[in-house]
């Protein structure tokens, strides 16, 4: 019976992508480097795990819409879910390497973007738990069927330059940010009536003129 276990070697940003793309470098491996694996139906979860690392005042002030204010992260301070991802595994005899593929979001509503995005440096924790099903040959060639156990899980660190060089290629010197739609249709009428170009220069002239200048 397959014992696999499962290791994550790397991550890098897709290129040319219809949309932010990570592929997370996954390699599967067996206990019994001759039994044969037929196909594995291989579905994960990725949890960042924000308790750790630590995190400099400035990643705290950023923080305080997801976790609240620092003296009370003790309570707050909470694995965030990220994703899922399933992929289908061809063939193989102890081990095989698989692409993860993680499609990524820049809107700000999202709370893994927040997250992200308050980080200054450094590395993003995560914590990557496998489930599925592997279809495998047994000793007489038959084909056998059994479950990925539920403790199978890998850790992982991301480097932010990462994410963030990912997002500064599709996204260069901008952010999203979603409005209701009331909120949305008085910011147009106040652009339109007043004449203004730009939803950036909207923005600025209702901005107070000293966040305007820290900003």
């Amino acid at each position: 019976m397959p014992d696999l276990s499962f290791k994550i070697e790397g991550a890098a940003a897709v290129p040319f992508a219809i949309a932010p793309t990570l592929a997370f470098k996954l390699r599967i491996m067996n206990a019994d480097p001759a039994e044969t694996i037929h196909t594995v139906v291989l579905r994960c979860q990725i949890q960042i795990d924000v308790t750790r690392r630590r995190y400099l005042p400035e990643e705290q002030a950023r923080m305080r819409d997801l976790f609240g204010e620092p003296e009370r992260w003790s309570q707050t301070l909470r694995s965030l879910l990220w994703t899922h991802v399933s992929v289908v595994v061809p063939a193989f005899q102890g081990s095989t390497p698989v692409l993860l593929p993680i499609h990524c979001t820049f809107d700000f509503n999202v709370g893994v973007t927040k997250y992200f995005e308050g980080l200054t440096n450094g590395e993003i924790p995560l914590l990557l738990m496998f489930s599925g099903t592997v279809f495998y040959a047994d000793s007489e060639g038959l084909l056998q069927v059994t479950p990925i156990p539920w403790d199978q899980e890998a850790r992982f660190s991301l480097a932010l330059k990462v994410w963030r060089e990912m997002m500064d290629a599709y996204y260069p010197k901008t952010a999203w940010l979603n409005l209701r739609r009331d909120v949305f249709e008085r910011l147009y009428q106040y652009k339109t009536q007043r004449g203004i170009p730009t939803w950036e220069q909207a923005l600025e002239s209702v901005l107070p003129i000293e966040e305007t200048v820290h900003s």
